[in-house]
């Protein structure tokens, strides 16, 4: 008896989101969080610039600046009001929006409690 041409298919899932591509959401590294909190950001061999953040996680964030600033420039963002100071660098080129400069950084080292804010473990 000849096999039918369906035995080679793969067995559907009960769990069908093993057989599709991961969302953004989910490839993200780090969970992130809506949260404004109002930074100073220095730059070697400029003023000091005040900003906030647009979102926050606890690798990096979405700064809202009045200017924008070029992928892999170097920064320090202080917390206005912890006063805890991180490494961070522009990982992408920033969105400009009718609020500012939406600029992307990444923290050179993850620090999950330099925003003061509890991030759960990651699920996926």
């Amino acid at each position: 008896m000849k096999p039918l041409p369906t035995a080679n298919l793969p067995v559907p899932s009960a769990r069908p989101a093993l057989n599709r591509l991961p969302t953004a959401e989910e490839r993200r590294r780090a969970q992130r969080v809506l949260l404004r909190i109002f930074v100073r950001i220095d730059i070697a061999g400029k003023p000091s610039l005040t900003a906030h953040t647009h979102t926050v996680s606890a690798s990096g964030a979405m700064i809202v600046m009045p200017e924008p600033l070029v992928e892999g420039t170097k920064i320090t963002i202080e917390n206005l009001k912890t006063h805890n100071q991180v490494v961070a660098k522009v990982v992408r080129h920033p969105q400009i929006t009718s609020e500012g400069s939406l600029v992307p950084v990444e923290f050179s080292t993850p620090s999950p409690t330099f925003w003061n804010v509890f991030f759960p473990p990651a699920t996926n």
